[in-house]
């Protein structure tokens, strides 16, 4: 882009950090800072628009400029700008993701096999495939492919429990730009994702799929779930949002995210609620470990906390390890923490009961094993368990 554009932008963007530390020193909430930032970006003008940096570059350049900020400024600053690019018109936010550079992945102990997304009928034909397991699928978020380790510790993780195929969504190609085209993509993506698995249920038992997504992951399975139904007349069982994507969602564009009613049971684990994650309570049962709070124990830098759902979740699937995180229905941390909370406990993850309803806390470690409720022998990375002969 233009200098002087550039120029003008990161000093608005300058400026509005001192906003904010201000704010911050003056105990303002961040619901002002918003207005203040979109006021002064609007100002930026029309030609400005045109020359501002693309989506992903104002998402690594606001981080980059804004080290040490609030997460929440960083965000506020990127739904502004967001909804500057929608209104302009400089932009289309509405393209079809290119369906043959997306693939399922199953992976076992010792291989991965891919299949193309729309032929998801084939995983069952593949002789790695167990017919009779259940069936694990996994949506991860924006800028993420299968080269991130936490993909692997989920396969580990369920290859160690022994009967569950594990399948992982590829849609890395797709969903690069989806802070700028979050809407259309996810609500596409989630369109093709549903009628895959139409003709992957002719082949494997509804009953046994459990659909996980993780940040617009999480939006694209809720989706997946209700056009799901719309194709089939039934439910999935089970989607399971893990801090279900909040920059950038319905900012301009009309988007109904996941929420209670995409599948028989949904539940959602907010561990960034407010920043990267939706602070709301969407799910049949939302579970808050570490309260509303954005910044989980023991995260120190941009986005550790939005990832934490992932690990919290990957530690429950382990063997004995279902009950490390036990929760409570309550209104909030303080009100959990001064034992003002009635009912049972109940976990979070895996294991988590199909019968909860309403908002459930629960504490959480800064370390591994996360869950509070760990034993001393938990398993929290692969050992001997869920790894390929020749990796012992």
């Amino acid at each position: 882009m233009k200098l002087q554009s550039a120029v003008q932008f990161i000093a608005s963007t300058f400026f509005l950090c001192s906003l904010a530390q201000q704010g911050k020193a003056q105990r303002f909430n961040t619901t002002g800072l918003g207005s203040s930032i979109g006021d002064i970006i609007r100002g930026l003008g029309s030609e400005t628009i045109r020359e501002l940096p693309t989506p992903e570059e104002l998402f690594y350049t606001s981080i980059q400029v804004l080290v040490g900020f609030p997460e929440q400024t960083i965000v506020a600053i990127i739904d502004q700008a967001c909804s500057l690019y929608l209104a302009s018109g400089a932009i289309n936010p509405r393209f079809t993701p290119n369906v043959e550079e997306m693939y399922f992945e199953l992976r076992t102990s010792c291989k991965n096999v891919s299949v193309p997304l729309l032929e998801a009928e084939k995983l069952a034909d593949l002789p790695e495939f167990d017919i009779n397991k259940k069936v694990a699928i996994f949506v991860s978020g924006w800028h993420s492919d299968s080269n991130e380790s936490y993909i692997q510790d989920f396969a580990n993780a369920y290859n160690c429990r022994g009967d569950y195929n594990f399948v992982y969504l590829n849609t890395a190609a797709a969903i690069q730009t989806l802070y700028t085209w979050s809407a259309y993509n996810t609500e596409e993506i989630g369109n093709i994702l549903a009628e895959s698995l139409r003709k992957f249920t002719e082949r494997v038992p509804v009953e046994n799929i459990h659909v996980i997504g993780h940040s617009l992951g999480a939006q694209i399975v809720g989706k997946t779930g209700r056009q799901y139904k719309n194709l089939t007349g039934q439910s999935l069982p089970h989607i399971t949002g893990l801090d279900p994507a909040n920059p950038c969602f319905n900012e301009g564009e009309t988007l109904s995210g996941i929420s209670r009613g995409d599948a028989s049971f949904v539940d959602i684990i907010h561990t960034n609620p407010g920043v990267a994650g939706i602070p709301e309570s969407v799910g049949d049962v939302d579970f808050y470990p570490g309260g509303k709070g954005p910044i989980k124990p023991g995260c120190f830098y941009f986005g550790c906390s939005h990832e934490r759902s992932l690990y919290y979740f990957i530690e429950s699937i382990y063997p004995e390890n279902e009950r490390n995180f036990l929760a409570k229905r309550c209104n909030s941390l303080a009100s959990l923490d001064g034992e003002r909370c009635r009912g049972s406990e109940s976990p979070m993850g895996y294991a988590v009961p199909y019968d909860l309803a309403g908002d459930y806390y629960l504490d959480v470690n800064a370390d591994q094993p996360y869950g509070q409720n760990a034993s001393d022998n938990a398993i929290i990375r692969p050992n001997q368990c869920g790894l390929c002969e020749s990796q012992q």
